[in-house]
């Protein structure tokens, strides 16, 4: 499903206002057509997808002469797949997605829009992006605000989390916007194209998985409002992006740039799978306590009332010796040997 949008996919990222825009992961891989660490395996195998795709993806003058949107669809469709087979993503697409989930990838799309959207408006008259600079039709952090505050509450902008993946991801874009403008290109395409084509899919099969209303609460990542024929407008947006001015040499760094972008979501898709994982472990091992307490109850009840006064008494007794002070413990201590040696003496 090559249109499947890229569901990106946590304490917040860096100064909302100084930059945090991660895109929580937001629901889809981008594009159309930062991280937790997990060992250096995981390490090798990132650097051995970069280098399949430089390898992979030769860039001869000849094939720069092309328009940029169909150099940037050929050289990430490799990665696009890679973005689209992560676990969190395929389990997303068969509607396996729970709430939990849902709103760990609202939170990491929000950082990263922030950060995206903060370095376009820094950008917006230069040359190298103000042709392709769509803020009513396509910028997203507005929408996410609402589905956040929707899902978390007025305070969500203390509750949602900022993975190290999450982060990387807005680090980036900000070295773009501050150093590289040029390459914003290759990220509002992979995001913003990817939101107009699979999101839409996306947002169906959310709103069924997760029984959200009808009338769109928590769902406004995916409404554009501003564009009311997806199709017609993504083909003016590309043909102000093959418009744009640039030599053979930039091309390339955006080609590149844009599979950097593809890298970074799987890798926040990764953290988010591993944050949900860790959160199951947790949940599971507080449901084992909260049964290891029903059972004790229930053993209690069980012997009676009388056993069950005694075992209160026991524990109680247990808890102020937990209380006492290193002293007492050990006065106890001696006293209980003595008594035990005493107790030998006089059976002898």
């Amino acid at each position: 499903m090559r249109s499947a949008a890229v569901l990106l996919t946590w304490p917040a990222c860096i100064k909302l206002g100084a930059g945090v825009g991660l895109q929580s992961a937001a629901l889809r891989v981008p594009g159309e057509g930062g991280e937790l660490k997990r060992g250096n395996n995981r390490g090798n195998r990132l650097e051995t997808r970069r280098r399949s795709m430089e390898t992979s993806q030769p860039h001869s003058a000849e094939s720069m002469s092309q328009d940029l949107s169909e150099l940037l669809k050929e050289a990430t469709k490799e990665v696009h797949e890679q973005a689209e087979n992560t676990p969190f993503m395929k389990n997303f697409q068969k509607g396996q997605v729970s709430l939990h989930e849902f709103k760990l990838v609202t939170a990491s799309l929000y950082f990263i829009y922030s950060a995206l959207e903060e370095e376009i408006e820094r950008n917006k008259d230069n040359p190298v992006y103000a042709p392709v600079y769509f803020p009513a039709e396509l910028h997203r952090k507005a929408a996410l605000e609402k589905d956040l505050e929707y899902f978390y509450g007025s305070n969500w902008r203390a509750e949602i989390p900022c993975p190290e993946a999450t982060q990387k991801y807005v680090e980036r874009l900000h070295y773009v916007g501050k150093k590289h403008p040029e390459l914003l290109v290759a990220h509002a395409y992979t995001r913003y194209l990817g939101d107009l084509s699979g999101g839409q899919v996306l947002k169906k099969i959310a709103q069924k998985a997760l029984q959200l209303p009808s009338t769109g609460e928590g769902l406004a990542f995916f409404t554009f409002d501003g564009v009311s024929n997806a199709t017609k407008f993504k083909q003016l947006y590309r043909s102000r992006m093959n418009a744009l001015e640039m030599d053979h040499a930039t091309k390339k760094s955006v080609l590149e740039e844009a599979k950097k972008a593809f890298l970074l979501n799987i890798q926040v898709f990764e953290a988010l799978q591993k944050l949900v994982s860790q959160s199951q472990e947790n949940g599971h091992a507080v449901q084992l306590k909260a049964e290891l307490r029903t059972r004790n109850v229930n053993k209690s009840h069980e012997n009676g009332p009388a056993a069950g006064k005694e075992s209160e008494r026991t524990s109680r007794m247990q808890a102020d010796m937990l209380t006492t002070s290193p002293l007492v413990r050990w006065i106890l201590a001696l006293g209980f040997i003595a008594t035990t040696v005493a107790v030998g003496l006089f059976a002898k």
